[in-house]
């Protein structure tokens, strides 16, 4: 079964993401060693985000996140493995789990 494993940082971390580099890429080597790698990346800060939403046909565009949180979406991890149990077991190895959020998410199956 395919998990993505979501990365929430900070602004302080995505500020100082250059310092936690050599972490991600231990974990994202982890990952790739043990075959469970599908993909990933990590993700400019929110500020860059532009928001879509569709009212009566019409786009209405905003500039930033959805929502002002504190944490925010920094990346993600996809992984292939057997259960639940095992992804939150690569998901307790993530450089974020030890200060912020890591949200394990299944991916649903393409019917196709």
């Amino acid at each position: 079964m395919q998990y993505a494993i979501l990365v929430y940082e900070t602004e302080h971390d995505l500020a100082h993401r250059e310092q936690q580099m050599p972490a991600y890429s231990a974990y994202s080597q982890a990952l790739a060693d043990a075959g469970v790698m599908v993909g990933g990346a990590a993700l400019h800060p929110s500020h860059t985000a532009t928001t879509l939403q569709l009212k009566d046909g019409q786009r209405q565009v905003q500039d930033g996140p959805f929502a002002d949180t504190k944490e925010q979406l920094g990346g993600f991890f996809l992984i292939e493995v057997p259960d639940l149990d095992t992804a939150l077991d690569w998901a307790a190895r993530c450089p974020a789990a030890s200060n912020c959020a890591v949200e394990v998410r299944p991916l649903l199956s393409n019917p196709a």
